[in-house]
Order: C-alpha cells, then sequence, then structure tokens
C-alpha cells in the first residue's frame, strides 16, 4: 500500500525535535510516551542524520514523507535548509514557513514565490497562535496571503494544538471563516485543533477545502471524532501523518490501520488524498 505522511521533521531539524541531549530531547521522548509510542521512546535519535532519517523512511515504507517547515517568532527553520533536505530525494516532499505577523504581508508573499517557484516547495505553512501575538486563523492580517495563495492553487497548511498559548486559539469555528471565504483554498490542518476534533470535524464537514491530519493526537483520547468521520463523509479529505518524530513512522502506519478502515477508504486516507493536495504524481 502507498502511503504518504503528511507530517515529518526529523530530529536534525532543530534542538525542539531531539537534535541533541537535553530538556529538548527529554520533552520529545515526554511526548512520545503521552501519544502512545510503544517500546522506544527514543526512537528519533536516527533521524539526527540526513542519512537516518531516509533509513526511517524507508523502513516504514513510505513512498512520501512531507517535511514540514516552520517560521515563529521561538523556531525558525530556514525554506532554503527545507529545500535542500528534500530536493535529492524523490521521497521527499518540502513546505516552507511564513510568517507575515514577523515579516510583513509584503515580505511574506514574496517568500511564498521565492519558496515555490525558486526553491519548488509544496505548500506554505503558516502557525497563527504561535505569533508574537498569538492571532486566529481568520485575523484579518492573513486575508491577502491566503488571496495569494488561492489564486495561485498553493495548498496552506496550518498546525493548531494543544501547545497554542492557551486554547481559545484552537477554534475550528474561526477556520470556517477561512474556508468560507478562499473555497478554492486547500486547507490542510495539522493537528486536528485537538482537543476540539469534533469541532474541526463539523467545518470539514461543511466546507470541503478542509483537510484533517489528525496525525499524534488521532492515536489518543480525543481524536476519535475524525477517525470516525474518515469512515463516512471525511474519506476523501482527511490525510494520514505520524508527526515524527513525537511518534515512530512505521508504528503510527500499522496503528492507523487498525482502526478499521474498509481498503478503499485506507487508500484514500493514506495516499490519494495527500497526493492529490500535494500534486503528488
Amino acid at each position: 500500500m502507498k502511503v504518504i505522511d503528511t507530517r515529518c521533521r526529523p530530529a536534525f531539524l532543530h534542538s525542539f525535535f531531539g537534535a541533541k541531549d537535553g530538556a529538548e530531547f527529554e520533552t520529545v521522548k515526554w511526548l512520545n510516551g503521552r501519544v502512545g509510542t510503544r517500546d522506544d521512546l527514543a526512537h528519533f535519535v536516527r533521524s539526527r542524520t540526513q542519512e537516518g532519517f531516509l533509513e526511517e523512511i524507508r523502513s516504514a515504507k513510505l513512498t512520501c514523507a512531507v517535511v514540514v517547515g516552520r517560521r515563529t517568532p521561538t523556531q525558525q527553520i530556514d525554506n532554503e535548509f527545507i529545500a535542500q533536505i528534500v530536493t535529492p530525494h524523490k521521497e521527499l516532499l518540502g513546505v516552507a514557513g511564513i510568517d507575515p505577523a514577523l515579516d510583513g504581508v509584503d515580505e511574506a508573499i514574496k517568500q511564498i514565490d521565492y519558496a515555490i517557484d525558486t526553491l519548488k516547495l509544496k505548500a506554505i505553512n503558516i502557525e497563527p497562535g504561535f505569533a508574537s501575538q498569538p492571532r486566529h486563523a481568520d485575523d484579518g492580517l492573513y486575508f491577502p496571503v491566503y488571496e495569494h495563495l488561492s489564486k495561485r492553487k498553493i495548498p496552506l497548511t496550518l498546525m493548531s494544538g494543544p501547545t497554542t498559548p492557551d486554547l481559545s486559539f484552537n477554534d475550528p469555528a474561526r477556520l470556517g471563516v477561512v474556508a468560507a471565504n478562499f473555497p478554492a483554498l486547500k486547507i490542510v490542518v495539522y493537528h486536528g485543533y485537538y482537543p476540539n476534533t469534533a469541532g474541526l470535524a463539523g467545518a470539514a464537514f461543511r466546507y470541503q477545502n478542509i483537510f484533517p491530519v489528525p496525525d499524534m493526537y488521532g492515536f489518543i483520547t480525543g481524536g476519535e471524532p475524525l477517525i470516525n468521520a474518515a469512515k463516512t463523509f471525511l474519506q476523501d479529505q482527511l490525510l494520514f501523518g505520524s508527526s515524527y518524530p513525537f511518534r515512530p513512522i512505521g508504528q503510527s502506519i500499522e496503528d492507523f490501520l487498525a482502526f478499521g478502515f474498509s481498503e478503499t477508504i485506507a487508500e484514500k486516507l493514506l495516499f490519494s488524498n495527500a497526493a492529490r493536495v500535494f500534486n503528488v504524481k
């Protein structure tokens, strides 16, 4: 079975992902335990090198891993570094991070065009809840960016989960405003707006341009609304993601299949939905 993992961050990307021993390394181990990793909570150390990350992907038999960049006040991963990682390898696909709150809207739009046209990355990641002044997805600051992405048919990825500054920035209803205003924009939603997964399922029911990725939160209590919806009305929208290094890729595929999807639906969730969104051929 072909599998696209839509959310991967190898440890070598940043200390936040366990690149070095210390407090952040212990946090990655702790989170692995919280979201159901079995056996080796420090499995991600192999991805402290590029080759180790590729071995992880190949051992999990992934067709493609989506490496997600990030630009927030506290964590900045250069888009050129993402391109350097993914360009030589057919099994890797890159997403660029931007932050119009940090750089201004005009500069952010320039970064989008450079990332897509020059670096050949496939989508743009924004994290409104982690801006210098935390914002909601429907903050007017982002609307020119959404308009530009929509016109250019570039997918948007958003991340919003329980680690936002407070859970008020985790409101799927605000995402619905974006989806309604930009119906041609494909919106990939990492972390499934956990713990508000039922609200996200409702927003995605109403707006078919929302593509939830429950990733690691799909495997714990509270993730059930999105998983159950994927067996019916969300079968053409939900995408698989491991959220590696916070969960092993291979185990995440096994656990995902254990939810009991039909073969036809499993193929959509694991591969064809993501292939359509990210234009994987």
